[in-house]
């Protein structure tokens, strides 16, 4: 039995909960709240912060940390809809893009827009709106980014749907979740979402909800 441990509108978390569906692996989910400390969690990671999965194996109970190491631990798992395909080196593209958004797309954007509207709403307080300036102003130029990626390739990373359109759908999910995407400025990145969107996996991500914050009309609407 594996037992993921994680927050409904982390982005790391998201994509663990995205590779495990995809790989139509069974994943039994315990939602913890970042900013409460609880001592259960604390055991499995000392560092407090989603995502953590237990695994019982033949080999014992083992403790599996970090967004994507699990994503690739699913990967290994099932031999079915492999997430990093290709050679080397396109597995080398794949792993640079899941980096790119899992260190810089988070330093830049993330940083700035997640505890800006979603902490303060649950731990009150007044967002900063310099801070969220700077946050969307960077997420505009990741976007552009994400757009020129897109006019080379069918996916993130090359032909094949894999790991990084997962990774960057994760990111790009809890921002839409909170209002932050600029759709209408960003029409082929729209298109590539849409279809990440209508995927039967993301469909439990759509059904996420944060008390006191309600999602735009359009986050449950896969044709939007």
């Amino acid at each position: 039995m594996r037992t993921l441990y994680h927050y409904p509108l982390h982005p790391g978390s998201r994509a663990v909960r995205l590779c495990f569906a995809e790989k139509k692996l069974k994943l039994r989910e315990v939602v913890i709240d970042p900013w409460t400390p609880d001592e259960k969690f604390l055991s499995l990671s000392v560092e407090n912060v989603p995502p953590v999965m237990t695994d019982v194996t033949q080999a014992g109970t083992v403790t599996v940390v970090g967004s994507q190491t699990l994503c690739e631990y699913a990967d290994e798992a099932s031999a079915r809809n492999p997430l990093l395909p290709g050679e080397r080196h396109d597995r080398a593209e794949i792993r640079r893009l899941c980096n790119w958004f899992d260190q810089r797309f988070d330093q830049e954007v993330n940083a700035f827009i997640l505890p800006e509207k979603l902490e303060t709403v649950i731990l009150g307080g007044t967002p900063d709106t310099d801070a969220l300036r700077e946050g969307r102003t960077a997420l505009r130029d990741h976007l552009s980014y994400i757009g020129w990626l897109l006019s080379i390739r069918d996916g993130l990373a090359g032909p094949a749907f894999t790991l990084a359109d997962l990774t960057a759908a994760a990111h790009l999910s809890c921002l839409d979740y909170l209002g932050e995407i600029p759709w209408r400025e960003v029409p082929d990145v729209q298109e590539w979402y849409q279809t990440i969107k209508s995927r039967p996996a993301f469909q439990p991500l759509l059904k996420d909800r944060v008390p006191g914050l309600r999602p735009p009309r359009h986050y449950g609407d896969l044709d939007f």
